[in-house]
């Protein structure tokens, strides 16, 4: 199956419109209130965002200004105090919610657990006075490296609580990446577990929070907590190193929320970028609290009643959004889910679907890719007859995989919500709300309410119907980050210098090339600069590149992405050796391996290819682009007037 190319996607043009019964009982319910409410927050972007955080939310105290605009730096709710662990949970408490499930957690051997909102209640509160009792204060910065289990979502939400600043790292990323990122975030303390479970083996995480931190190498770090997942022998570091369960049970269930102000840090979440070292994304308290609720009450229609999955790694920005902050300040049902479908199991996703009754399903394209190559039987097993939606993302859905999600998952009654956002934007900006807006395979459809997307060249005109050009987004949004930790030029280069000002107004560039057609709905091609999108995570080139350097055999590398059926793009990498070292199938599995040591296995290159020289410009850039042609098996296309030599393009030509 094809990753979406231009032609395809322009000449889709089925439409799916929401069934009448979806619509009558949806938040939004048509496409004229969709208008109504987009063209309402567009004419007075604030006062529609006052409006909704003044009814939605829970504040200690009434903000002084809705937005406080100093490009590219934003202030949202100015002077509001705002607690984003007591809008997830003890607002509940007052009601009936009390007693509802607030996550229902599945774990890969079978095991599962249920908490409501007053027993999670009761976990992060203890959880956060074991926090204080080692020392960590407001503004401290708590690193979380954990497995999918329910302590992820309750340290998240007990940092939240008094204050300190969570930065969780996928468990998948090994000790290498997890030791540069405590390093740049200055972590006072590490979350983490003895293991987790992960396609029915055991991965070790406390073993690489030990590596990270030998021989001093991350000095703030003061303390570890371990929570016992899969019991394992480990090392405990005497005077460092602390069970959570043994702390836990000691501490008071008594801890208040701790009033922050609402541009006070909530947590930095690395991202990569294309110049190497991976960019420490910020967002603030009160625009993420609000973003986070609002889009998902409306794109996943919730109401009391759903039991809602997303099936992320709460290690990325949509296990934040949309398994724990979003979800849980709605007084959602939210299911977490340790496992992942394997070849041991690979009905497990329908299974867990069919045992919880969940209405509300929101996973990646790769999934489906994956799904599809595994067979209509294993779905076609189980009675899904619960959902009523789903949702995709992580990249463009290819419209073949669209209708397969909408016809064996889906039984063709559920919309689709096929989302487009970023780490950097705290939520999702275009998307379907599916009671309102009828979809097109392959397509993330219109901006939400208060979002001013648009698609321009890169003098900041716009473009044409179906014309390709640059996404942007014109006004500052409640959830948008806030800088990139400890570089505010690395912020300014990355996000508002891309595209020139018009006007004398800054866009935010997002990194992706898209189109928009005749009827205003936005097809993402993916992105634009040299960061790779594999199965829905983002790696950046120089990352991957940096890894292979540090072997010894290797002089050189260029990483770029090549289509991928089922991960979207597979990382292929050209590379030069060093001296006398011969390419062969040998040193390539040991290159291979040893990208996975220094990222983790989600950077594994799909192939390596051996070449005496890298085709480079007069100033001694890599023609990446060029790369990309031959990875994919594709005629070199597009300008070659600067590259120095063509006789090393020539060469590789014949290679491939």
């Amino acid at each position: 199956m094809s990753q979406p190319t231009i032609e395809s996607i322009l000449q889709e043009k089925r439409l799916f419109p929401p069934s009448a019964e979806f619509s009558q009982n949806a938040q939004i319910k048509s496409l004229e209130e969709y208008q109504h409410l987009y063209d309402k927050a567009k004419a007075d972007p604030e006062a529609f965002w006052d409006q909704l955080a003044k009814s939605e939310l829970h504040w200690f105290q009434k903000w002084d200004k809705v937005l406080d605009w100093q490009p590219p730096f934003a202030k949202w709710f100015v002077n509001g105090k705002i607690n984003i662990s007591y809008n997830c949970l003890d607002r509940h408490l007052t009601t009936w919610r009390k007693n509802k499930a607030a996550i229902i957690w599945e774990g890969e051997p079978g095991d599962s657990r249920t908490l409501t909102y007053a027993q999670l209640h009761r976990e992060v509160c203890q959880f956060a006075n074991v926090l204080k009792s080692l020392g960590v204060k407001k503004g401290d910065k708590v690193g979380v490296y954990m497995p999918m289990i329910p302590e992820a979502a309750v340290a998240m939400l007990a940092c939240a609580r008094i204050g300190a600043v969570h930065s969780v790292v996928f468990g998948g990323f090994s000790a290498e990446a997890l030791r540069d990122r405590l390093i740049d975030g200055q972590a006072k303390l590490v979350i983490t577990a003895d293991g987790g479970w992960r396609k029915d083996a055991i991965v070790g995480l406390k073993p690489q929070v030990d590596k990270a931190l030998e021989a001093g190498a991350v000095p703030s770090v003061e303390n570890v907590l371990v929570v016992q997942r899969t019991k394992q022998e480990v090392n405990m570091q005497e005077g460092r190193d602390h069970w959570w369960h043994e702390l836990q049970q000691k501490a008071s269930a008594d801890c208040p929320a701790e009033p922050m102000d609402s541009e006070d840090m909530l947590f930095i979440l690395y991202t990569s970028g294309s110049t190497g070292k991976p960019k420490g994304v910020v967002h603030s308290t009160g625009g993420y609290n609000l973003y986070t609720h609002m889009t998902t009450k409306w794109i996943f229609d919730l109401n009391d009643t759903d039991v809602y999955w997303c099936t992320a790694d709460v290690g990325w920005i949509t296990g934040h959004s949309y398994i724990v902050y979003g979800p849980l300040s709605n007084g959602a049902t939210t299911v977490m889910y340790e496992g992942a479908p394997r070849g041991s199991n690979p009905g497990c996703f329908w299974d867990v679907i069919e045992k919880y009754g969940v209405t509300v399903f929101y996973t990646a394209p790769t999934a489906i890719r994956a799904f599809i190559k595994m067979g209509e039987q294993h779905p076609n097993a189980r009675d899904l007859s619960s959902l009523r939606l789903l949702g995709t993302v992580g990249e463009p859905i290819n419209p073949e995989a669209w209708m397969w999600y909408h016809k064996v998952i889906g039984g063709e009654r559920c919309p689709i919500v096929d989302t487009w956002w970023q780490t950097e934007t705290g939520g999702i900006m275009i998307t379907p709300l599916p009671g309102a807006i009828a979809s097109k395979p392959g397509s993330a459809t219109r901006p939400f309410p208060g979002i001013l997307a648009d698609i321009v060249d890169l003098d900041g005109n716009p473009a044409g119907d179906n014309e390709g050009g640059y996404l942007v987004v014109k006004h500052p949004w409640p959830s948008m980050m806030r800088t990139v930790y400890g570089d505010d030029d690395r912020f300014r280069r990355t996000y508002w210098e891309h595209i020139a000002p018009k006007d004398g107004k800054y866009v935010y560039f997002a990194g992706d090339g898209a189109r928009r057609d005749e009827d205003g709905y936005f097809w993402v091609m993916g992105r634009v600069d040299d960061v790779l999108n594999v199965s829905g995570h983002r790696l950046g080139t120089m990352e991957v590149e940096s890894a292979l350097v540090s072997h010894p055999a290797v002089a050189e590398a260029a990483v770029v992405g090549k289509p991928d059926e089922l991960k979207g793009e597979e990382v292929v990498a050209f590379v030069t050796l060093e001296g006398t070292y011969q390419g062969s199938d040998e040193l390539s599995k040991e290159l291979k391996s040893h990208v996975v040591k220094e990222i983790g296995a989600i950077a594994r290159p799909g192939e390596i290819r051996f070449t005496d020289a890298l085709p480079k410009t007069r100033s001694g850039k890599i023609m990446r682009r060029l790369l990309r042609n031959l990875a994919a098996g594709q005629e070199v296309s597009g300008d070659t007037s600067t590259l120095e030599d063509r006789s090393v393009l020539d060469k590789l030509r014949e290679g491939t």
